[in-house]
């Protein structure tokens, strides 16, 4: 079950939580209008209570285009219309609390929509007072080391603008124009958006994109000292307005150059995202070999105790496999997106059962070592059940289609007949034996043994909060590791293989201690020198203390 409302207060909650990406517009239509919005969220927070979820993070719900689905925000203070009102919104908060959930979203600091009022006003004439508020240039020459992050869409991080004869500069895509951060009315702007939010009572932030915020001369135009300096005003304005806010950062990096973002004691971000490790675990199954899994662990350093790592299997986006050779890379491909249409940028746009062959053996291994590998877990809306993808829709939208609730008209989504897209109706992940309902029903669904396992994750601390080491076993298919604090042991033993596997561990400091599988509750002798242990094939188990 989520935290108590009496818990909302606790500093540190996010390191013993589970989270819930929530796509608003593909969750539940509650009028009719074929998009999900923010009283169709409300509705469903009972199954996401019972689920055990504790915070809920929303995708962008602010006014957009639409054109990058929420991220190319055209007005920071409102609303989508076809998600609701702002008091909607208060309402939506309101009733997560009551249930002892919190709520993040999607702040987009780096970058608006090119419809966005402040732009129209940048690009009106030059010397227009809202002009410094974006990065203009006489020509398209600067910045020349700058990476090109969507290299297989857009040629230049600079695009032309007919109207004032000048380029306009985008780390993104070029209907985005990147704030102008050296400008501290766009800095005082931000900091009146931040307080915005919180004044409804939102819980955190998601920050988007906060490598790239400021650009100088001669650099890579990522990680600079100016954009650390501005995340502390963030985290110091917040802690000052709101205690306990949190603060999430997206810094698709290794974990070297992502570490400085938590700032000195957490001084930036109390979460970051540890992206390397997510094309490593599928690695590691296809390879049936825990090597990619130990290589990206060992180099992962030491965080602040008051910090922790976000660690997800699928998401909104693509399976990014920018941060892995490019052997590795060719690997990935062949193996879990073998067709063109299967791959985005530098990654996979596919959901996790149809990467996983729908194998519900597989399915449950990730999920086991997702809650037990060192970070605050996220799962993906759609995952607990199964879902697949629709590789038809065009660019990321193959993973964000409608939530599959029963057997009824459209999945049980809404009741109208136009949706913003169509629901998964082909076996085997079509909305008539992959759904909610069904799925409830049945002890043995995966929506039921993924209940049980978040529920046995928060009964152990050591989870969320404990020490980590991954522990010596001769048998590369078998993936185990030690995870304490206090008084509270977890050893998790994960078997990569399709084959049965019977290995052994030094477990002699805890001969005397009785073990259990907190899973199955089966006990587990520990020998006084090594022990024998059997799993079937990508099995796993959690050895906790049986008293």
């Amino acid at each position: 079950m989520p935290s108590s409302p009496q818990t909302l207060t606790q500093p540190d909650w996010y390191k013993d939580a589970v989270l819930y990406e929530l796509y608003v517009r593909a969750f539940n239509d509650s009028n009719g209008n074929g998009h999900g919005d923010l009283l169709g969220v409300v509705e469903k927070l009972d199954y996401l209570a019972d689920l055990g979820v504790d915070c809920l993070w929303l995708l962008p719900i602010q006014p957009s285009p639409l054109k990058d689905d929420g991220y190319d925000v055209s007005d920071y203070y409102g609303i989508h219309p076809d998600y609701g009102t702002l008091d909607d919104f208060k309402t939506l908060i309101r009733e997560a609390h009551s249930r002892g959930m919190r709520v993040i979203t999607d702040l987009v600091m780096n970058h608006t929509s090119d419809q966005h009022p402040w732009f129209l006003e940048s690009r009106s004439s030059r010397d227009n007072p809202k002009r410094d508020w974006y990065v203009w240039n006489g020509d398209d020459k600067k910045h020349p080391e700058t990476r090109i992050i969507f290299s297989d869409t857009e040629t230049s991080n600079w695009a032309y603008d007919e109207l004032t004869g000048e380029y306009y500069w985008h780390r993104f895509f070029t209907d985005q124009p990147d704030l102008n951060y050296h400008n501290p009315e766009v800095r005082a702007e931000m900091l009146n958006v931040v307080k915005f939010w919180l004044e409804l009572g939102i819980d955190g932030f998601r920050l988007d994109a906060i490598p790239y915020l400021y650009e100088r001369e001669g650099t890579l135009n990522e990680n600079l000292q100016e954009t650390h300096e501005f995340l502390q005003e963030v985290r110091a304005f917040v802690d000052d307005f709101k205690p306990g806010t949190l603060l999430l950062g997206e810094v698709n990096q290794w974990p070297n150059d992502t570490i400085p973002y938590f700032g000195d004691g957490c001084n930036e971000m109390n979460l970051l995202f540890h992206f390397p490790v997510m094309p490593r675990l599928f690695k590691a199954v296809a390879e049936e070999d825990r090597g990619s899994v130990d290589w990206i662990m060992e180099r992962t350093p030491h965080i602040p105790d008051t910090c922790g790592w976000v660690v997800f299997l699928r998401n909104h986006d693509e399976l990014t496999l920018e941060m892995v050779t490019q052997d590795e890379r060719k690997f990935m491909y062949e193996t879990y997106a073998p067709e063109p249409h299967m791959r985005l940028n530098l990654g996979i746009r596919r959901r996790l059962a149809p990467l996983l062959d729908n194998d519900p053996r597989k399915i449950k291994l990730m999920n086991s070592l997702l809650m037990t590998l060192p970070g605050t877990p996220i799962l993906y809306y759609g995952d607990e059940i199964g879902m697949g993808d629709d590789l038809s829709l065009s660019d990321r939208n193959g993973v964000r289609t409608p939530m599959q609730w029963n057997n009824e008209m459209n999945a049980g989504f809404s009741k109208v007949n136009k949706l913003y897209a169509p629901v998964i109706d082909q076996a085997p992940f079509g909305y008539r034996c992959v759904n909610v309902k069904r799925q409830k029903g049945d002890a043995q669904s995966l929506l039921c043994w993924t209940q049980r396992l978040i529920k046995t994750r928060k009964q152990h601390p050591a989870l969320g909060r404990g020490y980590f080491a991954i522990l010596s076993a001769e048998n590369r298919k078998i993936l185990p590791f030690y995870k304490a604090y206090e008084d509270d042991v977890v050893i998790a033993v994960h078997n990569l293989s399709a084959e049965a596997q019977r290995f052994e561990l030094d477990l002699s400091s805890y001969q005397h201690i009785p073990f259990k599988d907190a899973l199955s509750g089966q006990e587990v002798a520990v020998a006084s020198d090594r022990t024998r242990l059997e799993l079937p094939p990508y099995g796993f188990q959690w050895l906790v203390r049986s008293a």
